[in-house]
């Protein structure tokens, strides 16, 4: 699937091809940290199926995993945009921010990883009341 989207203020846009079959739900801690929420959905392109218009910054850090990974985001508005590794094969694989993706109502996660993290309340989230709008 062809996808474009970029960060909140449009300093920094993009366009990939997706496999629709490369989309996770991830639960770490660093995660939640990063989102300010419960998790971050991450669709996975390959370095060659990626191209940036702007220059995002970077932040490293090593994951509870034990592998470095790099955070890109932009300087201006702070929109998380792309997560790779570092060194050798990992800095050719990317993880799309599902929120930066303009077609993301189109993109459904098929797997969840570092579920320990997982609030227990999580589960219980369809049943809250909810309106369409505020």
């Amino acid at each position: 699937m062809h996808i474009t989207g970029g960060c909140h203020c449009g300093q920094i846009t993009y366009e990939a091809e997706l496999d629709l079959q490369r989309v996770a739900i991830c639960h770490c801690v660093d995660c939640q940290k990063l989102t300010g929420s419960p998790f971050r959905v991450t669709a996975v392109v390959s370095e060659d199926d990626l191209k940036v218009t702007g220059e995002p910054k970077m932040y490293k850090r090593t994951a509870d995993s034990g592998r470095v990974r790099q955070q890109h985001f932009c300087e201006n508005c702070g929109s998380p945009l792309f997560v790779n590794g570092e060194g050798g094969e990992a800095t050719k694989i990317w993880g799309i921010r599902w929120g930066s993706i303009d077609q993301r109502l189109d993109i459904k996660p098929l797997r969840q990883v570092w579920c320990r993290s997982s609030p227990d309340w999580l589960k219980d989230i369809g049943e809250l009341p909810a309106k369409e709008k505020d």
